[in-house]
C-alpha cells in the first residue's frame, strides 16, 4: 500500500520518516515549499496542490497531518477520490464539523481512523488488560493528575483539551469501556501562565459515566512544578482494590498489599500506523476509527460547554 503524506511541519516529518522507513510513501503534499528541504535528496514526488497530488499519484491512502484548522477540508478532498484516511487528531475544531467529516466516511464506507497513540501505549495497554481481568474489581472511580509546562508555537490559540486533554479523555473511555453522561468543568488560566488571547491553560472537571463510574481529572500546561509523564498519573479505585500508575509505574493495591507491574508483556504494542494497516488489510473498523473517536470528542465538547455555561452538562453520545 502507498500513502499521499499532507503536512511536513514537526508532526509531518515524524510521519514522513515512518512512512518512507517502512517504504509506504507515495508522495507529499505541503504548501511551504521550503520545507521540502526536509527530504533532503530523497526521490518522493513534492506537491504544493494537493488535488494536484490526488490527480497525479496512485494511492491507497492519505495521512492527513496538516493543521487542524485544514483537516476537514483534506479530508473530504482525500474521500473524493475514495481514498481510506488516517488522521491526526483532533478530527476537527468545530463538533459539527467533526460529526459531518464521520457521517460521510460512513456514507461513503471509507475507512477513517484518528491517529490516537497515548492509549497504544506499552503500559496503557497493560492497565487495560490488568482492568480487563477485573484485578481491582469493577471499576468505581478515577482520578487523573497532569502537569506539564508547555508552551510552544501554535498556528492557533491553545486549549488544553484539544491540545492534550483530548488524549486524556479517550483513555477514560478506553479503560472503562463506557461513556460520558454528565461533565462540569472549569477552564482557566491560572496566575503566573503566559499571556494569550482566548487561551485555555488549566482544567478542571469532574465526569460521570455510564454505570455510575466517576472521574476527576486535574490538568494544567503551564505548571512549575514537577511534571508528570505526557500520558498524566491516574489512581482508579475498584470494588476489590486499586491501581495507581506514577510515573508510568503500575501499582495494584489490594488487601493492603502493594504489587508492583513491571512486566508489561503480553499486549498489543502495534502503534497507530500498524493499527491502520491492519485494519485495511482485515477489512474490519479500525480501533479509534472516527466514529469511534467522535464520542471521545464529545467529551471535549461538552467540557467546554459546561464550562461556558457554569453548570452540569448532560453528554449526548453521536451515533452513527
Amino acid at each position: 500500500m502507498k500513502a499521499i503524506l499532507v503536512g511536513l511541519g514537526s508532526a509531518g516529518f515524524s510521519w514522513y520518516k515512518r512512512l518512507r522507513d517502512q517504504g509506504l510513501l507515495a508522495a507529499v503534499v505541503e504548501v511551504d515549499l521550503a520545507m521540502k528541504e526536509k527530504m533532503l535528496d530523497d526521490p518522493f514526488p513534492f506537491y504544493t496542490s494537493l488535488e494536484e497530488a490526488l490527480q497525479n499519484e496512485q494511492a491507497d491512502f492519505l495521512v492527513n497531518v496538516t493543521s487542524p484548522m485544514r483537516h476537514t477540508a483534506v479530508n473530504h478532498a482525500a474521500f473524493d477520490h475514495k481514498l481510506a484516511v488516517l488522521c491526526e487528531k483532533p478530527i476537527s475544531f468545530d463538533y459539527e464539523e467533526s460529526i459531518e467529516i464521520v457521517a460521510r466516511a460512513a456514507r461513503d464506507k471509507l475507512p477513517f481512523m484518528i491517529a490516537e497513540n497515548y492509549r497504544r501505549m506499552p503500559y496503557i495497554r497493560k492497565m487495560k488488560q490488568l482492568l480487563d481481568e477485573g484485578v481491582i474489581g469493577r471499576i468505581s472511580s478515577m482520578d487523573i493528575q497532569f502537569y506539564r509546562y508547555h508552551h510552544v508555537q501554535r498556528r492557533y490559540t491553545v486549549s488544553i483539551l484539544d491540545d492534550i486533554g483530548v488524549h486524556h479523555l479517550d483513555i477514560i473511555r478506553y479503560f472503562t469501556g463506557r461513556e460520558g453522561t454528565s461533565v462540569q468543568s472549569k477552564l482557566y488560566n491560572p496566575i503566573g501562565a503566559w499571556q494569550e488571547e482566548g487561551a485555555l491553560i488549566n482544567a478542571y472537571a469532574f465526569f460521570e459515566l455510564e454505570g455510575g463510574i466517576t472521574v476527576s481529572y486535574n490538568a494544567s500546561i503551564s505548571a512549575r512544578g514537577t511534571e508528570t509523564p505526557w500520558s498524566g498519573n491516574w489512581r482508579i479505585e475498584g470494588t476489590e482494590g486499586a491501581m495507581e500508575v506514577v510515573d508510568k509505574e503500575i501499582r495494584l493495591i489490594r488487601d493492603g498489599k502493594v504489587d508492583v507491574i513491571d512486566d508489561i508483556s503480553g499486549v498489543d504494542e502495534t502503534d497507530t500506523l500498524a493499527e491502520f494497516l491492519a485494519s485495511l488489510r482485515e477489512g474490519r473498523e479500525a480501533e479509534t476509527s472516527g466514529r469511534d473517536y467522535l464520542k471521545t470528542q464529545a467529551l471535549v465538547h461538552y467540557t467546554k460547554l459546561a464550562n461556558e455555561s457554569g453548570r452540569t452538562m448532560s453528554i449526548e453520545v453521536p451515533t452513527l
